[in-house]
């Protein structure tokens, strides 16, 4: 019988959520979304039989749901991961896990006492280039990761002013906790061992300049609140003596937007990379994936060629989750690697705060 999912909020994510559940023979039911109209017109849209404006009408009505995808402002995340993992439902959240690492430990909890899986939208594990690379990494050819590099840089990716991407009470934070893929990507290539020291900075240099302003079309909302940063920079050492450096902004004197993680193993080295065009869309993107050896004496660069993917991986990070309900396929993520990785946003946040390092408990 196919699993039945539940999808909270009408965004746009809603197209990779449902194309991904559907690649992996889910059928979703319903969607729930407290703006007026909003859920029925997705509904529509996306042929999903029920609509609800609120999460408790669609858990109260809807009791065939075996699983939830949270699509949501941040702030949100935890008390609907909580609230639907108390009413028995298997949980997808979209990243960042939380607001902090205290709020995971939290839906940890909950998902334990529920005895449901919960994972998260790190969609750019499921990239073919980071599927190809975690291959390499798993077969022994990269050996020990030493040290890795981490970024996603924007030279004019503020996405709106005043809304709740730039409103830290909503969001925890600018670009640090928005675009943490490459961040969870790296310590995903590492092994995700548990940080120990962490020093880090924050700029808000251009964070109230409109002329930096993403190309997304997200309106401005006049007397919002703008208070988070534009860019972060970071230094992890890790207990197992791996170190990790990153880079992350919205907003940053930069040639054009590059995501990217590099890292120099024992064996050998690698890259995963997408580069885009001065239009920052996905379809002018290129993507690579970079091997660096030593052979005879010779430095040998392998270029590893595979399929294009221009969603980075979001169908397929939904599909996973799907498919780890069934017990087809492994999660890709855990609850336990989303309280490291916030261990680690949250410790940057304190070092910038307080201009010292941070050790992490």
């Amino acid at each position: 019988m196919a699993i039945k999912v539940g999808v909270i909020g009408a965004g746009g994510m809603l197209q990779y959520h449902a194309a991904g559940f559907r690649q992996a023979g889910a059928e979703i039911v319903a969607v729930a979304d407290a703006a007026p109209g909003a859920a029925a017109k997705a509904a529509e849209k996306w042929g999903i039989p029920h609509s609800y404006e609120s999460v408790d009408a669609m858990l109260k009505e809807c009791k065939k749901l075996d699983a939830v995808s949270i699509i949501v402002p941040n702030k949100f995340h935890k008390p609907l991961a909580i609230q639907c993992l108390k009413a028995g439902k298997h949980v997808f959240s979209e990243k960042p896990p939380a607001l902090n690492a205290k709020e995971v430990k939290e839906i940890i909890a909950a998902a334990k006492k529920a005895r449901k899986k919960v994972l998260f939208n790190f969609n750019n594990r499921a990239r073919p280039e980071s599927q190809a690379m975690m291959n390499y990494i798993k077969n022994g050819d990269v050996g020990t990761i030493n040290s890795a590099q981490a970024k996603w840089i924007r030279r004019t990716g503020i996405p709106g002013f005043g809304g709740w991407f730039t409103t830290k009470e909503l969001s925890g934070g600018g670009p640090l906790i928005d675009l943490l893929h490459m961040v969870d990507l790296a310590m995903y290539f590492m092994g995700y061992p548990e940080p120990k020291h962490v020093l880090g900075q924050t700029f808000n240099d251009f964070i109230q300049d409109k002329s930096f302003k993403g190309p997304w079309g997200i309106p401005d909302r006049v007397g919002g609140v703008t208070d988070v940063e534009n860019a972060a920079h970071g230094f992890v050492t890790f207990k197992t003596g791996q170190v990790l450096s990153l880079q992350v902004s919205w907003a940053e004197m930069i040639k054009r937007e590059e995501v990217s993680v590099v890292f120099q193993g024992t064996k050998a080295g690698g890259k995963v990379e997408r580069l885009f065009g001065i239009d920052g869309l996905d379809e002018t993107a290129i993507d690579t994936c970079e091997l660096y050896v030593q052979e005879n004496g010779n430095s040998v660069n392998r270029s590893i060629v595979t399929p294009a993917c221009e969603d980075m991986g979001r169908s397929a990070s939904a599909a996973n989750f799907i498919n780890a309900i069934s017990g087809k396929e492994a999660p890709l993520n855990t609850p336990e690697q989303a309280l490291r990785l916030m261990q680690v946003i949250d410790a940057i946040y304190v070092s910038a705060k307080s201009g010292k390092p941070v050790t992490v408990a």
